[in-house]
């Protein structure tokens, strides 16, 4: 059983060798345990870093493609080198690589495929109140467009089973969190989540530039995601919005119908008529947009089995192994 910990990084050269450091070498029920770093198109020394603290692999991004594709490429390139299970951490420490045996362990007893650490929210001093009372409000919002329970959406720290990491699909730019967590509540793919520690922050977050942008990103990404994973749910339910206030017009030109002859309220079936026409547009659209769903979910299924069926490319070295991608990659 391979666990291969994969790590994105940009400019991390003063974090990474102590995230690397702490990685455990050695778990119960794993014959052996690999790092992967993802440089996504790092100016500093991030490379040599990784390469002199441990690091087994090294991807190297051909320019600064985001967290999101640096993390899609990293899970690729862990199945290509043959990893049954797949921990995602953050090269700036952040998270206590100690609970990595934890978060794998749901996993092993094969209770889930996807495990998320869980962060003590409202322990961490270094967040605001305004960013816990938003990491709980994506939380929910993630749940209920999910269907999970996972209370820390927006946790890095993660572990993928191999069949579950080659069925998620990140189209996001922006970053992984969110998307995958609604993906994979939408494929069904059993996840879980347990609680782990966070290690004092060193920097403020590079993801966003302020709250205000990673509530409008955040936003936007849950939207988007579930209009592709749901497009039925969420077009009849805007159809709905305006069918039903054209019901109500309806129902008042009837009642003057039945009163004066319905004269003067001409408008009310001019405003109901446009309302019944969006609405009736936006049913025709959720169903096109279904049967589009139904094709994109039959091409990840064809991907994931590529994905798992394709040889293992690469093995581990005595010395990390680095591997560059180039820019039609």
């Amino acid at each position: 059983m391979k666990l291969i910990v994969q790590i994105p990084a940009l400019n991390e050269e003063e974090t990474l060798s102590s995230a690397i450091a702490e990685i455990p070498r050695e778990i119960a029920g794993i014959s052996s345990v690999e790092i992967l770093v993802i440089d996504d198109g790092s100016t500093d020394r991030t490379i040599e870093v990784a390469r002199e603290a441990g690091a087994d692999h090294i991807l190297v991004m051909p320019s600064n493609v985001g967290l999101a594709r640096a993390f899609s490429a990293g899970i690729e390139e862990a199945l290509a080198l043959g990893a049954d299970i797949i921990v995602n951490t953050d090269a700036d420490n952040q998270y206590d690589a100690k609970a990595i045996p934890a978060l794998i362990a749901p996993i092993l007893e094969r209770r889930a495929q996807i495990v998320v650490g869980a962060r003590p929210i409202s322990g961490i001093e270094s967040f605001s109140r305004i960013k816990k009372a938003l990491q709980h409000l994506g939380s929910w919002v993630v749940r209920q467009a999910s269907g999970t329970d996972i209370p820390d959406a927006p946790s890095g720290f993660r572990a993928y089973a191999r069949d579950a990491a080659a069925r998620l699909c990140v189209i996001n730019t922006y970053t992984y969190t969110l998307e995958t967590v609604i993906q994979a509540g939408r494929k069904r793919i059993p996840m879980t989540s347990v609680p782990v520690g966070v290690n004092t922050v060193t920097r403020p977050s590079r993801l966003f530039k302020g709250i205000r942008e990673y509530v409008i990103r955040s936003a936007t990404t849950i939207i988007r995601v579930f209009v592709l994973y749901a497009p039925i749910r969420f077009f009849f339910t805007l159809a709905a919005i305006f069918a039903l206030p054209a019901l109500l017009v309806i129902g008042r030109f009837l009642t003057f119908y039945a009163m004066d002859g319905g004269s003067g309220h001409i408008q009310s079936l001019v405003l109901a008529a446009t309302l019944m026409a969006m609405a009736t547009v936006l049913v025709a659209v959720g169903v096109l947009a279904d049967m589009i769903a139904a094709n994109r979910s039959l091409l990840e299924d064809i991907r994931a089995r590529e994905l798992l069926r394709a040889p293992t490319s690469r093995s581990g070295n005595t010395k990390a192994d680095t591997v560059k991608l180039s820019n039609a990659a």
